[in-house]
């Protein structure tokens, strides 16, 4: 997606998701589609920790409700898939947090895709 191209694309003003996905706030973008938006988190948790978030503004979990959104969610999903294969991946986990008791911190659903180490369970 060209950096021009979020004009059509729900935008939220202050949120720093939909700044790097509209290109004002650098990132290392490591993958891009018309759908989705995936760079390298700044504070990893594992040797790979990429978020993966839509570039349509949804809030979290909570927002996906109508057939958009659950798309939206879903190439999210598949971008993370993706994403695993392309860096040879053989275990990962995905993790989304829905609210602030739950540990989001950016009011934009984004998906961690975690890997290059061993999970714990339950994660905390």
């Amino acid at each position: 997606m060209a950096r021009g191209a979020n004009s059509f694309l729900m935008q939220m003003t202050d949120c720093i998701f939909c700044k790097i996905v509209a290109g004002e706030i650098p990132a290392t973008i490591v993958y891009r589609n018309e759908h989705v938006t995936a760079f390298q988190d700044l504070n990893p948790k594992a040797p790979t920790h990429i978020l993966v978030i839509p570039n349509q503004h949804l809030a979290s979990v909570n927002e996906i409700v109508d057939d958009a959104s659950a798309l939206a969610a879903g190439e999210c999903l598949r971008a993370a898939r993706e994403i695993a294969q392309q860096n040879n991946l053989g275990s990962y986990r995905i993790v989304t947090n829905t609210g602030a008791d739950a540990g989001q911190s950016v009011f934009h659903l984004h998906f961690h895709l975690l890997a290059g180490r061993r999970m714990a369970w339950p994660p905390g």
